[in-house]
């Protein structure tokens, strides 16, 4: 290829991202050829990974008879949100990451946030409804079946998804009105979220969930150890070293999982909002935006693991899907607990 011929294919390429502004004052930096097949393969295995884990929670729920209780109502809305995540907003990203340049369109960039913004709500209500449903059935057992019931459950989880597309429309709805306000160029997508609104979102989307699910869970934690220790004090004899032991074991566990499900969540989630916590604007045109957005994604992939792979039931159900035993006759009556 001629150097003329090579510059008349670049100045193309200019053109056709950028036809307003044919210098390179916003000129996208060009991956290498390798790097950017590295990160297409990497992220894509991401996206892949995270439909197939939920697709799995989603099926194994909605299959089993046995599964159809409140608590697995709202892993199954939790999976259907991180599953979206996964199919659509993953992909999207990925090329945005990637290209130098949005080839989707103005109004597009605008809509992708809007569902970004709405399946991250909706999965962090999810995660208060579980911390919520957790804390009725150790802390009140004995209410748990009066006060959760499957409908109830229904409905929450409906509010939580109507309140997630509302809440986001209101806040984005500037931007969906005049989806290029922030860009310099055409062929560019920027989304800007001023600091106020920043704010307010930091208070519903993270600063408040974070207070309930810490205060829910430590409540969980230490109903737990004191009904384990309770257990103790009741037996004697040889008896009491196995049930301490026992009960150790059950303490270390009730510690570690509440330790996992709060670590990841705040890894995941404290770097997108340190701009709101630092009175700054949230924009996706800043050069750490990308890791620090997947990082956020990545949360849906986690969700599964955390709050699916602990239940045996999980594990049984993968081997049953696997195996195709999940098309057998009455296959949905199965011992599955």
């Amino acid at each position: 290829i001629s150097p003329q011929s090579w510059m008349m294919d670049d100045q193309q390429g200019a053109e056709l991202c950028y036809p307003q502004l044919l210098n390179s004052s916003c000129r996208g930096i060009r991956h290498p050829r390798t790097e950017a097949i590295l990160s297409y393969a990497l992220l894509s295995s991401i996206a892949v990974l995270t439909v197939v884990l939920n697709l799995l929670v989603i099926i194994s729920i909605s299959h089993f008879r046995q599964l159809h209780t409140p608590t697995n109502l709202l892993l199954l809305s939790l999976a259907i949100s991180d599953l979206l995540v996964g199919l659509l907003v993953m992909p999207l990203e990925m090329v945005r990451f990637i290209e130098t340049c949005w080839l989707l369109g103005d109004l597009m960039c605008a809509m992708c946030d809007i569902i970004v913004f709405t399946l991250t709500s909706a999965s962090v209500g999810n995660m208060v409804l579980i911390s919520i449903d957790r804390y009725v059935a150790i802390c009140h057992p004995l209410q748990y079946s009066h006060q959760i019931t499957r409908s109830r459950v229904e409905l929450c989880v409906c509010l939580c998804w109507a309140c997630s597309i509302l809440y986001n429309g209101l806040i984005l709805k500037e931007n969906l009105r005049q989806p290029d306000r922030y860009n310099s160029c055409f062929g560019e997508c920027v989304v800007v979220i001023n600091y106020v609104i920043g704010t307010v979102d930091l208070v519903f989307t993270f600063i408040g969930p974070c207070v309930v699910i810490l205060v829910l869970y430590m409540r969980v934690f230490i109903v737990a150890v004191s009904q384990a220790r309770a257990m103790q004090t009741h037996i004697t004899g040889a008896a009491v070293g196995k049930v301490r032991i026992t009960a150790v074991k059950s303490e270390r566990k009730a510690a570690r999982t509440l330790g996992i499900v709060i670590l990841v969540f705040l890894i995941t989630f404290c770097p997108y909002y340190y701009p709101s916590l630092a009175g700054q604007d949230i924009s996706n045109s800043a050069s750490s935006s990308a890791i620090v957005t997947w990082l956020l994604y990545f949360n849906s992939c986690l969700n599964p693991l955390i709050y699916a792979l602990f239940y045996p039931w999980f594990r049984k159900a993968i081997k049953f899907i696997v195996t195709l035993k999940i098309l057998e006759q009455y296959s949905s009556l199965t011992n599955i607990l």
